[in-house]
C-alpha cells in the first residue's frame, strides 16, 4: 500500500513531458494505445464507467476529446465520433494521429482502421445528414464532441444506430460537451435533469447512475424511473411495468430502461492545460460565457420563458422564506390533488396563511380508493378548516364524497368552470377558473405588491419545477394557461405539487373566508367586504 502511494506521489511530481514519456513506455506493456491521466479523476471515472448514455465535461479543458478517442481506441471495435460541421473535424483528426499514429488512417474518409478496431469521424451540419448514419452495422460507440452545438433529433436519430453484432462487445455512447451557449443546447439539460436541473426533484451526484426511457411523444421526452425494471407504455407518456410474462416473452411494446450519467471536469482537473495560461484566456470571456467555459455552469445566463406564469426568482424568494416552524395561526384550508391508482400521486398540501407546510404525498397505487385519501386528509387536517378537491379529471370525485360522509366541509374545484373573476388591476380576465387559479398564486407571490409577498413554500425541487412551468397567452376571452397534458410532456410527469398549493392559495382563501363569515356573522359589513385583509386576515390566515 504504501509503494502505491509513493508511485502516485512520484508521478504527481511529473511534468507533462515526463508523463508522456512514461505513457508511452508503458502503453505497450498494457497493450493501450492511451490511458487516462490518473491525476484527471473525472476522465478516469468516465473511462470506466457503465453508464449507456454519458455527459462528460461542462467546462473548457476537461479533457472530453481524449476521453472519446482514448475511449474508441480501447475499449470499442466500430466508433462514430461527429463534430457539428466538417471544418470542425481537424482538431479530431490532429489528435488522434498524435496518439495512435498514421497506420490504417484514410484521410479521405476521415477512418482509422487497425486490426479489429474502426474509428471513423462524422458531422451532421446539413438538413438530413443524419440519415446517412442509418441502418449498416451501427456503432458500438457513438461518441458527440461539442454536443451542445447538435441538435436534439439529429443525436436522438443517429443514437438509434448504437448496436453491435457482437453480444459481448459493450455498447455506450458519450457526449463531451460545454454548457450551450444558445438555446440549441438546452437539450441536454432535459436529458440529465437530475445533475443540471436545479428544479429536479431527487437531484443526482456525479458519475451515479439513474435509469431513464424516452416517452413515444413526438418531443421524445426523457421519464426518469426508480430502477432497471422494463416498462410497458399505455399512453405516450404513461407506463406500467412489464409483467414477468412479457419479458420473459420478449413481447412487443416492453421497454429496458438505460442508465445515464453525467460527470463534471474542469481545466484545473486537466494536468496537461491547468498550468499552459488557457486559463486566463478562459477569464477574459464576457459573462455569461465566462461562467460557462470556465465552471461548467449550464445555467448562467438562462432566463424564464417569456410567457411563464410565476417567475421562478419569486419562487425561490418564498422557499428561501419558509422555516421549519408554522405561524400562531390556525390552518386556513387544504388543497388535494387526487390520483386513484396509476403512477401519479395524490398531493395533499396544508396551509397557515400564508405558510405551506410540508406536502404529504402517496402513490395512486396507495391511494386508489376514496376512503384512502379522505383517511390521508383526516391525520393531516385542523381547526376544521376547508378541503379543497381536484375533482376536474374525475378521480376526486369518489375522494370528495368520501370526506364529506366524514363530515369534512369540502370544495371541489373543476379548472374548466368559467371564471367571472378579474386579475388585481381589474382589466384582466381569466378563460377559466384554473387560470384565474394560477394568477392568483402569481399574484401573491409577487414581492412588487405592498409589503412585499408573504407566502412561504417548502423547499421542495419538485414544486419549484410545478410552480415554474406553466405558460400563459392572452386570448380575447381573457388569460390561458396551456393545458395540463402539455406540462406533462414537459416535465414527464404531472405538476401535482403545484396543483395543490394553488388550490390551497386560491380556492382555499375563498373557501376559508366563507366559513370565517359563517362564524362570525356579528362583524361589521365592512369587515366582511374586506374579509382576507387586516385583522380578519390575521384570524384566519388569509
Amino acid at each position: 500500500m504504501d509503494a502505491l502511494a509513493d508511485l502516485e506521489a512520484y508521478i504527481d511530481r511529473l511534468d507533462g513531458k515526463r508523463l508522456a514519456k512514461l505513457d508511452q513506455l508503458i502503453a505497450p506493456q498494457l497493450k493501450a494505445l492511451w490511458l487516462p491521466d490518473p491525476r484527471n479523476k473525472p476522465q478516469c471515472q468516465a473511462y470506466h464507467s457503465r453508464a449507456d448514455l454519458m455527459l462528460y465535461g461542462g467546462a473548457a479543458g476537461g479533457g472530453k476529446t481524449d476521453l472519446l478517442l482514448g475511449t474508441a481506441l480501447t475499449q470499442h471495435t466500430r466508433s462514430v465520433i461527429f463534430r457539428r460541421q466538417a471544418t470542425d473535424l481537424g482538431d479530431l483528426e490532429e489528435r488522434l494521429l498524435q496518439i495512435a499514429g498514421r497506420d490504417g488512417w484514410n484521410g479521405q474518409d476521415k477512418t482509422l482502421r487497425r486490426d479489429h478496431r474502426m474509428i471513423e469521424f462524422g458531422h451532421l451540419e446539413k438538413p438530413g445528414s443524419e440519415f446517412t448514419w442509418q441502418g449498416g452495422l451501427g456503432h458500438d460507440l457513438i461518441g458527440f464532441d461539442e454536443g451542445a452545438q447538435q441538435q436534439r433529433h439529429k443525436v436522438q436519430f443517429v443514437l438509434g444506430w448504437l448496436r453491435s453484432v457482437d453480444p459481448k462487445q459493450r455498447r455506450r455512447a458519450i457526449i463531451g460537451s460545454n454548457p450551450p451557449i444558445g438555446a440549441e443546447g438546452d437539450w441536454l439539460i432535459e436529458w440529465f435533469a437530475p445533475w443540471l436541473d436545479p428544479n429536479f426533484a431527487n437531484p443526482a451526484q456525479p458519475g451515479e447512475l439513474r435509469y431513464a426511457v424516452t416517452a413515444l411523444n413526438k418531443e421524445g421526452t426523457t421519464l426518469w424511473l426508480d430502477g432497471p425494471a422494463p416498462i410497458v407504455f399505455e399512453t405516450e407518456t404513461r407506463y406500467r411495468l412489464a409483467t414477468s410474462e412479457e419479458i420473459a416473452a420478449n413481447a412487443e411494446g416492453v421497454v429496458t430502461p438505460l442508465t445515464r450519467t453525467f460527470i463534471p471536469a474542469k481545466l484545473v482537473d486537466n494536468p496537461y492545460l491547468a498550468n499552459t495560461g488557457y486559463r486566463a484566456q478562459l477569464q477574459a470571456l464576457p459573462e455569461p460565457i465566462r461562467s460557462k467555459m470556465l465552471n461548467g455552469d449550464f445555467l448562467a445566463g438562462r432566463e424564464d420563458d417569456a410567457c411563464q406564469v410565476i417567475p421562478t426568482a419569486w419562487i425561490e424568494a418564498a422557499q428561501a422564506r419558509w422555516t421549519s416552524v408554522p405561524p400562531r395561526c390556525a390552518m386556513t384550508a387544504i388543497g388535494v390533488d387526487v390520483a386513484q391508482g396509476g403512477d401519479d400521486r395524490t398531493v395533499v398540501a396544508p396551509r397557515y396563511g400564508g405558510w405551506y407546510a410540508p406536502l404529504v404525498t402517496r402513490s395512486g397505487k396507495e391511494t386508489r380508493e376514496g376512503a384512502d385519501v379522505a383517511g390521508l386528509v383526516v391525520k393531516v387536517r385542523q381547526s376544521a378548516c376547508p378541503v379543497i378537491v381536484d375533482i376536474g379529471g374525475g378521480w376526486g370525485a369518489d375522494a370528495m364524497a368520501a370526506m364529506e360522509r366524514n363530515g369534512i366541509s369540502c370544495v371541489g374545484y373543476m379548472g374548466l368552470k368559467p371564471s367571472v373573476g378579474h386579475a388585481r388591476d381589474g382589466k384582466l380576465k381569466f378563460a377559466n377558473k384554473r387560470a384565474e387559479s394560477w394568477w392568483r398564486m402569481r399574484e401573491e407571490l409577487d414581492p412588487g405588491q405592498d409589503g412585499g409577498s408573504c407566502i412561504a413554500l417548502p423547499p421542495s425541487n419538485k414544486l419549484k419545477a410545478d410552480l415554474a412551468a406553466p405558460r400563459f397567452e392572452m386570448l380575447a376571452r381573457g388569460i390561458k394557461i396551456e393545458d395540463k397534458d402539455d406540462i406533462r410532456k414537459r416535465l414527464g410527469r404531472s405538476p401535482d405539487e403545484g396543483d395543490a398549493v394553488v388550490m390551497a392559495m386560491a380556492e382555499g382563501s375563498r373557501a376559508a373566508a366563507q366559513v370565517y363569515r359563517r362564524q362570525n356573522q356579528s362583524a361589521s359589513r365592512q369587515s366582511q367586504a374586506n374579509v382576507g385583509h387586516g385583522e380578519a386576515k390575521r384570524r384566519i390566515g388569509l
